[in-house]
């Protein structure tokens, strides 16, 4: 059973700063204790792509897919946030 839930918004903003190549990155990637899925808006508008981790309530903002191997790495696989892509409006230095 999965732990997490790993929703990539994928409305008109969001998509159109690459988020469906974020979401493809994850969909390649495998992480054993996750879901991945794409999601209406986020409410970040302009912060894109957005990236939500469930349940642990952590934000990353303008994820490109090459950064994704490394969400899933750290994150996923290890439980430490990637703070280099946290969206500092919920998670500030």
């Amino acid at each position: 059973m999965s732990t997490k839930t790993v929703l990539i918004c994928q409305n008109t903003t969001c998509r159109k700063a690459g988020a469906a190549k974020v979401l493809a990155a994850f969909q390649t990637e495998f992480s054993p204790n996750a879901t991945i899925q794409g999601c209406a808006c986020l409410g970040q508008c302009g912060n894109g792509p957005m990236v939500l981790v469930m349940p642990d309530q952590v934000w990353y903002s303008r994820v490109h897919p090459d950064e994704v191997p490394t969400i899933v790495q750290q994150h996923l696989r290890r439980g430490q946030q990637v703070k280099a892509l946290l969206y500092p409006k919920y998670h500030p230095s």
